[in-house]
């Protein structure tokens, strides 16, 4: 059986990760609402990667024989100044994310649930890479800043994203 204090804390992360979820889609909504159609595919499809990231957690919980506890989603932000605001907001909630991920990690060790423990290293990696990925589009947004020929060819480049997950 689960420990009572990992199934409370991946319970917490599930609802984080469609937190998560919903604050991509809100991005996507305001690029889409401000013509900004690659920004807002792009955006789009880090909310279908989170929601993801949430159903893994919610499958791990039953696995181990845990209850799974759905809870409010807070709503998101839902307007920025501007897109390299929406980029800033992007790295920050990362690094947020992380942080959450990370302490997971410590308490499964701390609890020597090695299972939990080996489960969110995929989330480890993950968080690596989202990172990383989120310092480079804020980099290339400060870059860029309010020049309107830079954000069409950024937006450009955007669109092509496709589902990797």
């Amino acid at each position: 059986m689960i420990n009572s204090e990992i199934e409370k804390s991946l319970n917490k992360q599930l609802n984080e990760e469609l937190y998560s979820s919903y604050f991509y889609l809100a991005m996507s909504a305001y690029f889409e609402n401000n013509a900004f159609d690659g920004f807002a595919s792009w955006m789009r499809i880090q909310a279908e990667e989170e929601r993801i990231h949430a159903m893994k957690i919610y499958d791990y919980i039953h696995q181990v024989g845990g209850k799974v506890k759905l809870t409010t989603i807070k709503t998101p932000k839902t307007e920025w100044a501007s897109p390299l605001e929406v980029f800033k907001d992007t790295y920050k909630h990362e690094c947020e994310v992380t942080k959450n991920i990370n302490n997971i990690v410590d308490l499964a060790i701390t609890v020597k649930d090695h299972a939990t423990n080996n489960f969110m290293q995929w989330f480890i990696s993950e968080q690596v890479e989202e990172e990383a990925s989120s310092q480079r589009l804020l980099d290339k947004m400060k870059l860029i800043g309010n020049d309107k020929q830079g954000l069409f060819l950024l937006d450009r480049e955007f669109g092509q994203r496709t589902v990797s997950n």
